[in-house]
């Protein structure tokens, strides 16, 4: 298939810029696998589509605070976008602009000047090595992201982040710091939907993997294959693994909450033909037609025109049925990307 063949119109006002409160408020559309049928839903009415003996599993990755802005002694400003840690004490960021952060560079934080970050090395790429410069005062990047940082809104929200996107735009199970955009599907899960489904016999698993930057990366090619997929970090436990396959063997369903958490399932059924506790990396990239060896069932959000994350949705729901489901959510004014409605395929 081609790029070309993802494609959809949306009006910029279903673009959503906040999330609907509370949030299991906000609407689901429901898709059939089977027939492409479409019903819609209130997102806290997930309990009754689902069977005792169902298992949701989710991402519980945290998303960081991950923008700061500093300014070189000559005061010059630029922004630091922290990725991951290298090692201890040592970060991979992108810094905008570059000029302003050569290999060396002392900066100061913008909301407080003792503090001085160095730019320890550039990479091939032109990300930087960033870490705490040894005259500041004793503070770790962690520590500076946590007070200081802001929350990395997608490019499609057209605000600055507030204060109240450090908890809006954090799934209330979030557990392990390192993702820089958020699991979006998981959005709309409060505390009491949860405790109703672990009421009703539906099993809760939790599986880890760091949403980087590159989700966001649109696909430029017209062929998806000749895409670069990004790579994002995972961690598969033996308990998780354990809970999956015994809800399999026991007949019941695996609803994925989120491509993140297929694209974790997906690459260690494809990669070992089976699941096994693993930690890694994947770059796995799900485009029609993929046969799907774990998940029974997806809760996602509606995602962007020609991105890897509609192909994956297209891959599980099937593409004319997708597409024909998008077109619908259009016409009935969903409200779109990361604080907008969902979507549930079965």
């Amino acid at each position: 298939m081609l790029t070309s063949d993802f494609d959809y119109p949306l009006p910029e006002a279903l673009i959503a810029q906040r999330p609907v409160e509370p949030r299991d408020s906000c609407r689901l559309l429901c898709m059939s696998r089977g027939d492409g049928t479409v019903s819609h839903a209130v997102f806290r009415d997930l309990p009754a589509l689902f069977r005792e003996g169902d298992r949701l599993v989710f991402n519980n990755t945290r998303v960081m605070p991950a923008r700061i802005f500093v300014r070189k002694p000559t005061g010059g400003r630029c922004e630091i976008f922290f990725l991951e840690a290298v090692h201890s004490g040592c970060w991979k960021a992108l810094v905008k602009p570059g000029s302003n952060a050569p290999g060396g560079a002392v900066l100061h934080l913008e909301d407080a000047p003792e503090i001085l970050l160095r730019i320890a090395g550039i990479l091939p790429a032109g990300e930087r090595l960033v870490t705490v410069d040894d005259a500041s005062v004793t503070v770790t990047v962690e520590e500076v992201m946590e007070r200081y940082g802001h929350i990395p809104l997608p490019h499609y929200i057209g605000r600055d982040d507030g204060a109240e996107d450090r908890d809006d735009y954090q799934t209330v199970y979030a557990e392990v710091p390192g993702a820089v955009a958020a699991p979006t599907a998981g959005l709309h899960f409060t505390d009491t939907l949860m405790e109703t489904l672990a009421a009703r016999g539906i099993g809760l698993t939790n599986i880890t993997l760091h949403v980087g930057i590159g989700t966001f990366r649109p696909v430029k090619v017209e062929q998806p294959k000749d895409h670069e997929m990004h790579e994002e970090r995972y961690v598969l436990t033996a308990g998780a693994v354990r809970e999956i396959e015994a809800t399999k063997k026991a007949g019941g369903r695996i609803i994925a909450v989120g491509t993140t958490v297929v694209r974790v399932l997906e690459h260690c059924f494809a990669a070992f033909g089976g699941l096994h506790a693993h930690e890694g990396s994947t770059k796995i990239m799900i485009t029609p037609p993929w046969r799907f060896g774990i998940i029974d069932g997806l809760i996602t959000n509606f995602h962007l025109p020609r991105s890897t994350l509609l192909m994956l949705v297209s891959a599980f729901g099937g593409h004319d049925y997708t597409m024909t489901a998008y077109r619908e959510a259009v016409d009935c004014n969903y409200r779109f990307y990361s604080y907008g409605d969902a979507m549930f395929i079965i």
